[in-house]
């Protein structure tokens, strides 16, 4: 007998122990699966946490109004308690209106189906742009809510997963606590699955209808791509027929001069014909737009005739390329001249900010001012480009005179070798940029070496020395140059720089010469 009571406390003992060991498997394996369903990524959960507080605020405020609802019937005397559960309604009410979006349906804009947009009409090669970015938002739609799916299962697993748990500690431990989440667990799972079920349909609707909209688009930028290759290929064969036309009438017309006119007049046809392709083929009622466009040039001509020129000398700035922001320019208004760089070209004005030059020295006294000058100046002014077509330099001189007795020769021949090593530099830049622009202009002569000429005058003979300088900074260079040339003149014996001056000399007859100013021979 005392057997078999000792085996029996010895198998309730082994029993005690393996429901220990399984209680405390359970309890990690919840402690896991808690840890994961607690990530901050987790949305689904947190949309529920919302839900969840709702309805206790909500609940909890109207146990707040019944109880006030019955101190106010009872004539209650006991006014700080009233006026405590007044502002506990009040701040229920607001924290309520915080989470109202969570009282209804907390999943609304997990589950909802995304609003496809108008499909967009693809007439153009530019609306491509507009077609592929239409095609992206449908599909990146579409993997949000595929993402949403799949988080809402991983969700739904682990849910899953803790409610099995929690049956099988509760078979262990029938505890009130336990059968509370057990409760609570299931409600989640009840409320997610419901979601899911909504959002597998979603999916599916949305899914369909995307597919549509973008198998449209794709079909309307297909249309649109072969479009453009015809466009292409009827602009490339007038280019290619240009061409042809360029090449015969370089070899049928002697004359470079006529041979340069043909070739510009073909261009110019080559340039309209690929612009009416252009028109033609994506511009719809173009004879409207040319007739509408007609009465208005012919309004604007009429009533603002300067604004009009400036907006049409704007048009021919930017077609023709005369003129670039950067350039160095010159413009003369009366006896007014300016030279500067462009800083802008705006519809109505070029803006040019004035810098030092030959002209600020011997005319303005000034420089550094911002100058407007209208668009239309460049059809009724004198306007030069010192840096059109990447010319980089333009021909700048200097002067000097040197009285008749001196070896006016020698002294050329000095000021010319020096304006010829300072300036080789932008000697070979022009020369470069010359030859680059025989395509396009016709130059007969390329002869951009420094220059030297003389010339009489009333106090001696002037020699006039002319070189190539950087356009945006000439007077660097002419200081250089004549530095070196009058050193290099006061160095020589037999040269004398003329200039206006008197002087006292003592000297003897025969040092006076012959009264003409020359020299009388030495005995």
């Amino acid at each position: 007998m005392a057997l078999r009571v000792l085996l029996f406390f010895c198998f309730l003992f082994l029993q005690a122990e393996d429901k220990s060991q399984e209680l405390s498997s359970i309890q990690k394996q919840m402690a896991l699966v808690d840890k994961k369903l607690a990530k901050d990524d987790n949305v689904w959960l947190k949309k529920f946490e919302n839900y969840k507080i709702y309805n206790q605020i909500y609940t909890e405020k109207e146990s707040v109004r019944q109880e006030l609802r019955r101190l106010k019937n009872k004539k209650s005397k006991d006014l700080l308690k009233i006026s405590t559960l007044e502002h506990t309604l009040k701040a229920l009410e607001s924290q309520q209106k915080m989470f109202e979006s969570y009282g209804v349906n907390p999943f609304k804009d997990l589950i909802e189906r995304p609003n496809i947009p108008n499909i967009p009409n693809i007439a153009n090669p530019i609306a491509i742009i507009d077609g592929i970015s239409f095609i992206k938002s449908m599909r990146l739609k579409h993997e949000n809510l595929k993402n949403n799916q799949t988080a809402l299962e991983e969700v739904l697993r682990l849910l899953d997963q803790k409610h099995q748990l929690l049956n099988q500690w509760h078979a262990l431990d029938k505890s009130a606590k336990l059968s509370d989440e057990i409760y609570q667990t299931q409600a989640k799972r009840l409320e997610l699955q419901g979601a899911q079920n909504i959002l597998k349909t979603t999916i599916g609707i949305f899914q369909k209808d995307s597919d549509e909209a973008i198998s449209i688009v794709k079909s309307q930028v297909k249309n649109q791509l072969f479009k453009l290759v015809y466009v292409f290929l009827a602009a490339l064969l007038s280019v290619v027929f240009a061409w042809i036309l360029k090449i015969i009438s370089s070899k049928y017309i002697e004359n470079n001069e006529r041979v340069y006119t043909v070739n510009k007049a073909i261009n110019f046809v080559n340039v309209s014909v690929i612009i009416l392709i252009f028109l033609f083929s994506y511009l719809e009622n173009v004879t409207y737009l040319v007739t509408v466009l007609g009465f208005a040039s012919a309004g604007l001509a009429i009533a603002m005739k300067d604004l009009f020129m400036s907006l049409l000398g704007w048009f021919i700035i930017l077609i023709g390329g005369s003129v670039h922001v950067g350039d160095r320019v010159r413009i003369a208004k009366g006896t007014d001249i300016f030279i500067g760089d462009v800083l802008d070209i705006s519809m109505l004005h070029i803006t040019i900010l004035e810098d030092v030059t030959f002209t600020t020295y011997t005319n303005n006294r000034r420089a550094g001012r911002i100058i407007f000058v209208p668009n239309n100046y460049i059809f009724t002014t004198m306007f030069a480009n010192y840096s059109h077509f990447g010319m980089k330099t333009v021909w700048d001189g200097v002067d000097f005179c040197v009285t008749f007795d001196s070896d006016f020769k020698k002294a050329s021949k000095i000021a010319l070798n020096i304006a010829t090593e300072l300036s080789k530099e932008y000697t070979d830049i022009t020369y470069k940029q010359l030859n680059k622009m025989r395509d396009r202009y016709s130059l007969r002569s390329l002869s951009v070496k420094p220059r030297c000429f003389l010339m009489p005058e009333n106090n001696g003979i002037k020699i006039s020395v002319w070189y190539q300088t950087n356009s945006y900074a000439t007077m660097s260079l002419r200081s250089k140059i004549v530095a070196e040339i009058v050193e290099a003149f006061l160095k020589e014996e037999n040269i004398h720089i003329a200039y206006t001056t008197s002087k006292l000399l003592k000297v003897d007859a025969d040092a006076l010469g012959d009264g003409f100013g020359n020299k009388r021979e030495q005995k």
